[in-house]
């Protein structure tokens, strides 16, 4: 987490945001040492292939996800 007091962000701000940009981490900007804000990166979503693309070929289903379960779960 990058801390940064608003009169250092006012003069730096462009170079402070790229800083976010690129390396993902917060920006927590201070008023008189108070934190006061913070700057996020927007975070893209993963598609189903990022997130799931290294279990192709890997799970198997037995029987149809979609048939009706009958049998009751002994619990």
């Amino acid at each position: 987490m990058i801390t940064v007091s608003k009169s250092e962000l006012k003069a730096k701000m462009l170079e402070y945001f790229r800083q976010v940009e690129q390396t993902g981490e917060e920006l927590i900007v201070t008023n008189n040492k108070i934190p006061t804000l913070k700057v996020v990166p927007i975070r893209k979503n993963k598609s189903v292939e990022d997130v799931f693309g290294d279990l192709r070929g890997k799970v198997k289903i037995d029987d149809s996800i979609m048939n009706p379960e009958t049998e009751e779960w002994d619990l």
